[in-house]
């Protein structure tokens, strides 16, 4: 059955010269598909980690005591929100990559210790962080300040009522508009490609190069993987609301 399935597939390619589905018969763009979409998901769970931890640890600062440390969280976010996710990728490879400690494995070649795919991780936590920093914020602001007076008259100190008390029930009215965030952070892993990360779309991108029939079946195989990336996120997000909802927050 598998064979007559590749044979299908072969015939297509015979009859349809723009739908070549190459990766299908032949193992060495099969593995290019594989790995591409291996890099994605890695890239994506990187990012959506690093960037919810961004935002929490941003959003504490904010309401610090410290002038210059919450001007410094403004400035941050400012930066991030207005500039674009792709011209922040060429500068932080381009621009500040050269700065960083690299090594020598054999006396000659000189080797970041920061990869591009380490770059690419960095740069898109801190797109998608500074926009977890306001999401977050607008949840502490939600938690009624009488809430957090009696856990004061209760001996908490500021830290533990950020973190047993303020958090939790920020976090539940927060959810839904970082689920949109991560959600186009996903998205937004494809730009990537631009320096050179072997995720999906660069390797669909060498794929079709290669073999330009197979430009139109790479794009349903960019869209079809991209569709169930986001639909897993979605999924997980929304039990998660549900598991943590509670009456009077978060909906």
């Amino acid at each position: 059955m598998f064979e007559a399935l590749l044979n299908f597939f072969r015939d297509l390619a015979s009859d349809h010269p723009t739908w070549n589905f190459i990766f299908l018969h032949d193992a060495s763009q099969w593995n290019k598909v594989v790995s591409g979409l291996w890099v994605t998901i890695k890239l994506s769970v990187a990012c959506v980690f690093l960037s919810v931890i961004i935002g929490i640890f941003g959003s504490a600062m904010q309401g610090a005591e410290s002038a210059i440390l919450r001007a410094l969280v403004a400035g941050y976010i400012q930066f991030f929100r207005n500039t674009p996710p792709f011209v922040q990728l060429l500068f932080f490879y381009f621009a500040l990559a050269p700065f960083t400690p690299s090594y020598s494995p054999d006396g000659w070649l000189e080797v970041p210790y920061i990869s591009n795919v380490g770059w690419a991780i960095i740069s898109l936590s801190m797109f998608a962080g500074a926009f977890n920093v306001e999401i977050f914020r607008a949840g502490v602001e939600a938690v009624p300040t009488s809430t957090q007076e009696a856990a004061s008259a209760l001996g908490y100190t500021r830290l533990q009522i950020y973190r047993y008390i303020v958090l939790p029930l920020a976090l539940r009215v927060s959810l839904p508009a970082l689920n949109n965030n991560l959600v186009n952070l996903v998205k937004t892993t494809t730009q990537a490609f631009v320096i050179a990360v072997p995720e999906l779309l660069y390797q669909s991108i060498t794929i079709w190069n290669d073999h330009p029939s197979a430009q139109n079946p790479m794009m349903v195989v960019l869209f079809v993987s991209y569709l169930a990336l986001v639909g897993v996120l979605v999924l997980g997000m929304n039990r998660w609301e549900r598991g943590m909802r509670i009456p009077g927050y978060g909906g």
